[in-house]
């Protein structure tokens, strides 16, 4: 098995990073939430633009994709303290450093991510 720990460092500087991002997410999401609540504009029927109902739908979607990525990258941080973390979780084959490069969180090698998606 091939040295982690400048994975492992990787892996935790991405996390601090999505930690950081959802935080700022769910501050815009109150900002946006406290700002309809001063205003009585018919959002609905607001030729200006997207409605509030609509920000905070796209905010509330963001959030929730950085917490999918803080699962998926926790879930990396226990593989690589394992010491599992370069090895396809369906075929137990390597997974090439390319696609961890790319996908840090990946889970499987790509002939197997083909193979059997999701």
């Amino acid at each position: 098995m091939s040295d982690t720990s400048g994975a492992e460092a990787a892996l935790a500087a991405d996390r601090a990073e999505s930690l950081q991002r959802r935080e700022d997410l769910r501050r815009q999401f109150a900002r946006t939430v406290e700002a309809s609540r001063d205003t009585n504009a018919d959002d609905e029927h607001d030729p200006e633009g997207a409605t509030i109902a609509y920000e905070r739908s796209q905010l509330s979607a963001l959030i929730d994709q950085v917490g999918r990525r803080l699962v998926a990258l926790d879930a990396a941080l226990d593989r690589v303290r394992e010491g599992t973390y370069v090895v396809c979780e369906v075929c137990g084959g390597p997974i090439a450093p390319e696609r961890l490069e790319a996908r840090p969180f990946a889970r499987t090698c790509i002939a197997c991510a083909v193979s059997h998606p999701g």
